[in-house]
């Protein structure tokens, strides 16, 4: 046989080969994975996570379970999760809360979120509406301000250190008011007394609030993020209702414990990602509030890290103090 056609065989076996090594490198469960969610159903983190798994299950072969382990603002799941044994069939739907938040707010936690955990991906910005009870006379950020100042007022949240605990903590901070936080194990128990009138108000996640808002249940005033909601765009945005420079996002990612092997984390995150921008599950999120926004896991590693470093200076200028 000819020497260069020998060389030439030989070669493409070996691309062959490697090809073959790679494919099979590609991580593929083979027993049911837990999702784990740091809050009680109905809220925005729950609607993301069952939306996302449905379609993961499609897409991995195997059935994406829902756990809901509500808590500590996150801190509870977050904390099953860094003790998990890190083979892709425990991950997380993390929060601002726990990853960003509570490092902060927390004397001690049982994790830490920039060692203990590996991001997979971001998965979507939340709008965080600041919706008070019809009881409530104020029609306005403005109004609400001045409520503020002469009457007792309170606002719930999904928990201490959660996204809507550390926007009111900001409201308070910038419009020199003092609501008083009351806290709640989720979105969902929270928007429940809002709803009975237990509470005056709350930055609710639009996953939670958009059908109350609309049926008029409860009365929206503005939304936290920096620009206007697509999904409630007649709201102004805190900022431009006042309190100038005020801007709070609510967000969530899909997390694994450390040491998983980078081929499971590359594996979930092209199916993660793929799930995500399906057309209905896109539509699905967006009609409540929900704007898919997925990444790299290097580059919502980069983001958790920023966020944990702006929330802080937050912290620290509201004068909260750690809870143990």
């Amino acid at each position: 046989m000819n020497r260069h056609l020998t060389t030439r065989l030989m070669a493409g076996a070996a691309l062959a080969c490697f090809a073959a090594q790679g494919l099979a490198a590609e991580w593929q469960p083979t027993k049911p994975i837990r999702m784990l969610v740091g809050f009680a159903p109905g809220g925005g983190t729950d609607t993301t996570a069952r939306a996302m798994g449905a379609k993961l299950s499609e897409r991995l072969g195997q059935q994406v379970i829902i756990d809901n382990r509500p808590g500590a603002a996150g801190n509870i799941a977050t904390e099953i999760l860094s003790n998990a044994t890190p083979d892709g069939y425990t991950i997380l739907m993390g929060t601002i809360a726990a990853l960003a938040i509570n490092p902060s707010l927390y004397k001690k936690l049982p994790f830490d979120p920039l060692k203990d955990v590996l991001p997979i991906t971001r998965a979507v910005d939340s709008t965080n509406a600041l919706v008070v009870h019809p009881s409530v006379p104020a029609k306005s950020v403005k109004e609400l301000v001045a409520l503020a100042k002469t009457k007792p007022l309170n606002g719930g949240s999904s928990g201490v250190g959660g996204a809507g605990h550390l926007a009111l903590e900001l409201f308070n901070l910038q419009a020199g008011t003092k609501i008083v936080h009351v806290p709640y194990k989720g979105g969902g128990p929270a928007m429940v007394d809002l709803l009975g009138g237990q509470i005056n108000l709350i930055f609710a996640t639009a996953a939670s609030a958009v059908g109350h808002i609309k049926s008029g249940k409860i009365r929206a005033l503005a939304v936290s993020t920096a620009k206007r909601s697509g999904l409630l765009p007649e709201l102004p945005t805190v900022a431009e209702a006042g309190l100038k420079g005020f801007e709070a996002n609510n967000w969530y990612g899909l997390l694994a414990p450390a040491k998983t092997p980078r081929n499971i984390i590359d594996r979930l995150n092209k199916e993660s990602i793929a799930a995500l921008n399906l057309p209905d599950v896109k539509d699905l999120l967006f009609r409540q509030g929900l704007d898919v926004s997925t990444s790299t896991p290097e580059a919502f590693g980069a983001y958790i890290r920023a966020e944990k470093a702006q929330w802080e200076k937050v912290i620290k200028a509201a004068g909260l103090y750690h809870t143990n």
